[in-house]
């Protein structure tokens, strides 16, 4: 059963491994300079300064996180160890437990983040076709209906 917990300034570098392993995983499209450039601003200026959301296994193993300010998911991101656990729907219900009209951004090229959250019910509201910081990778805007 996952447990959902409040990080604490502990936790930040198993998060951080975690964005890693899952950005490896499934954001091969990103240039090795904007890899890492966004690696740095996740790890200066991301992480250490947000609420972090934890999702834990029943051996207490951190295996995901939920960054979450107000109604929009800033940040959801699972090791890919354990994709397929239960662990990523786990943060959405927490997620819209909170805010149940959550919003969240997905990468159009990260061919797994689209199907996931259509399948846990949220739907497309918009098409960016850069990042909020400009680099050529097109962004999909959904919301849940709630």
């Amino acid at each position: 059963m996952a447990r959902i917990r409040l990080g604490t300034e502990a936790d930040v570098p198993r998060a951080l491994a975690i964005w890693r392993a899952a950005v490896d995983a499934t954001h091969g499209f990103l240039s090795p300079a904007h890899r890492a450039e966004i690696d740095a601003i996740v790890a200066e200026q991301f992480l250490p300064h947000v609420p972090l959301w934890l999702v834990e296994d029943e051996a207490g193993t951190v295996q995901g996180f939920l960054a979450l300010d107000g109604d929009m998911i800033d940040a959801l991101f699972v090791d890919p160890a354990a994709h397929g656990r239960g662990f990523g729907s786990a943060l959405v219900a927490h997620a819209l437990s909170l805010s149940p009209d959550a919003r969240v951004d997905a990468n159009a090229q990260a061919d797994n983040a689209l199907p996931f959250y259509l399948a846990r019910g949220f739907e497309v509201v918009g098409r960016s076709e850069s990042d909020p910081q400009g680099r050529p990778y097109p962004i999909i805007h959904l919301r849940y209906p709630g």
